[in-house]
């Protein structure tokens, strides 16, 4: 259930007093949907990503939903003296850039884990701050799609908004004045895969599941921000931009 699975994380409990009152003093965060992410079991959930700083407004979100705040995080940072050891023992899982066989066999075991273990995990599937202009959600990556499905595990969209007000995309440090700037965290019904069950290795089921992902955080966002969002998602490729690394003004 959800709250053993917190009581069975201890080194949570330090970094949830560091870091909920620095996040509360910045941000008034409101919470729609929350009955939507599971109490207990495994789950995938699938924010929209505009600022530097979402992580830590996703976080305290989950956190006080009553899970715990696990993303996917770039295998490079394991190999940082104490932040590893912080990500290893808080169950942050490990994503690596290898070849599609070797991906598809992490991807298996990285789901059959968070199932044997109930955990939730948080994948941003745009795997990058958006490149559109108006910070919509812009093309999505299939990571959290073939991740789910792997596993038959529910994909939970999100998205939240006013982040930019507390860090702008790549901004240089914090707007700390005036201090809890109201942040929306809106959280929707799992994403229907029922049809592509069975099919993380079919780049159609992918790309599908990947498009109806994107569809569902898109919606989220214009009920958050009370707007419509274009009719054509953004595509980096479409702009020459990259779609990895900071974005050149």
């Amino acid at each position: 259930m959800a709250a053993s699975e917190r009581g069975k994380a201890p080194l949570f409990w330090p970094l949830a007093a560091l870091v909920i009152p620095f996040v509360s003093y910045l941000g008034k965060i409101r919470i729609t949907g929350r009955e939507k992410l599971p109490a207990e079991g495994a789950f995938v959930l699938a924010p929209n990503h505009y600022s530097e700083f979402d992580p830590l407004i996703v976080a305290v979100a989950v956190w006080r939903m009553k899970r715990l705040p696990r993303f996917m995080a770039k295998e490079s940072l394991f190999r940082v003296p104490v932040l590893g050891w912080i990500l290893r023992k808080t169950g942050m899982i490990p994503v690596a850039r290898t070849s599609s066989a070797a991906s598809a066999k992490q991807t298996m075991a990285q789901s059959r884990e968070l199932v044997e273990h109930g955990r939730g995990v948080i994948v941003y599937p745009e795997g990058t701050l958006t490149r559109d202009p108006d910070l919509w959600p812009m093309r999505g990556k299939s990571g959290a799609v073939r991740l789910a499905l792997a596993g038959d595990i529910p994909l939970i969209p999100m998205a939240q908004w006013g982040t930019h007000k507390i860090m702008g995309r790549y901004q240089k440090g914090l707007s700390l004045w005036p201090p809890r700037k109201p942040v929306k965290v809106v959280v929707g019904d799992p994403v229907d895969l029922s049809d592509l069950r069975g099919r993380a290795g079919e780049p159609a089921a992918l790309t599908e599941g990947t498009r109806r992902l994107m569809d569902a955080i898109t919606a989220l966002l214009e009920q958050a921000r009370g707007e419509k969002a274009p009719a054509v998602r953004w595509n980096p490729t479409d702009h020459g931009q990259k779609e990895t690394g900071r974005l050149d003004s």
